[in-house]
């Protein structure tokens, strides 16, 4: 990156306060200050960082970039006030509530020559890179993907799936590209519990479970393809081949036994922080004015899925909540 860029963060709640952090770590940024609803936790951000507590509109005006990571009922208003200024923006996802919010934005966007890139936060994983370059290499038959943890400490408006299961809707859709040709859900526990199985005009299967009642925090990604057999730790960032499984039967002392052995690699992986990576791409899209990695149509499908797959597992009109159906996409 050339020049440093102006940046501030607005909403620094659970997620907005580590990119404060981590803007005032990275050599092509320079906080200039935080803005939150919360006067009392902006100025604690702000004094733990060195920058003042500002008025979003006028944090959206000296900044030439800003991250939005306040509640998603209030992303478009604050998009709204960078676009006006001019100013590049990160919003955290899920990008918007409804999806023609988000076009507006978008369309918003684009007349004014502004970037906006969302927070999918996953795609900068460093295990993320090295799985675009396997499954360049194999024909994938089915993806299993589990985002489970238990209750936070803190108020989530979202549910599981807008909240959860979203990283692994955009993963999937960002590595296997293919529309979604059906999906079949269940839902259970208040919106706190999910699973999905979206199927692929591809052909490819996707399962997808989002929970905040598991107590274990788990952030998994498998593969099964024709030739080998992947399973990914998002939280390790770590990542195993098996390939080459052969089944024998094996005679020790007067006994036969089965066994079953596979070949395992474990591809390097390059570990960082994601989201350092994440605010690094953020800031060399805005300063050479080019596309960022995870665009606002990107926001938009990950939008679509993960609410009609909330739909579908808690209808309003279920009394318990909580129930197993088909819907079909385009």
């Amino acid at each position: 990156m050339g020049e440093t860029l102006d940046v501030g963060v607005v909403g620094v709640g659970a997620m907005g306060r580590h990119h404060a952090r981590v803007y005032n770590e990275l050599s092509g940024a320079t906080l200039i200050g935080v803005a939150d609803a919360n006067a009392d936790r902006a100025k604690q951000i702000a004094d733990e960082n060195g920058v003042r507590a500002c008025d979003s509109a006028d944090l959206c005006k000296q900044a030439d970039a800003v991250s939005i990571a306040v509640p998603t009922r209030y992303h478009a208003e604050v998009a709204r006030q960078c676009i006006d200024a001019g100013t590049g923006m990160l919003i955290e996802k899920p990008l918007v509530m409804k999806a023609a919010t988000g076009r507006d934005l978008i369309e918003a966007a684009d007349a004014e020559d502004v970037t906006l890139q969302v927070g999918h936060i996953e795609r900068f994983n460093p295990v993320t890179e090295v799985l675009e370059g396997i499954l360049e290499d194999i024909d994938v038959i089915s993806v299993s993907a589990k985002r489970l943890g238990p209750s936070v400490d803190r108020t989530v408006e979202d549910s599981a799936v807008t909240d959860l299961m979203i990283h692994d809707i955009d993963l999937i859709c960002h590595l296997l590209p293919s529309s979604v040709s059906d999906i079949q859900v269940s839902g259970a526990a208040q919106g706190r519990y999910a699973t999905a199985t979206l199927e692929f005009a591809s052909g490819v299967i996707g399962s997808l479970t989002a929970s905040r009642v598991t107590e274990k925090k788990i952030r998994q990604f498998k593969i099964t393809a024709d030739s080998c057999y992947v399973t990914a730790d998002f939280i390790d960032q770590s990542l195993e081949v098996h390939r080459q499984s052969v089944p024998e039967y094996v005679a020790t002392d007067n006994e036969v036994r089965y066994r079953h052995e596979s070949i395992v690699e474990k591809p390097a992986v390059r570990t960082g922080e994601p989201l350092k990576r994440e605010l690094e791409s953020f800031l060399d899209a805005v300063q050479t004015n080019s596309q960022p990695r995870v665009t606002g149509e990107d926001g938009i499908r990950a939008v679509e899925l993960a609410q009609t797959i909330d739909r579908k597992a808690f209808d309003a009109g279920s009394s318990e909540g909580e129930f197993t159906t088909n819907a079909q996409t385009d």
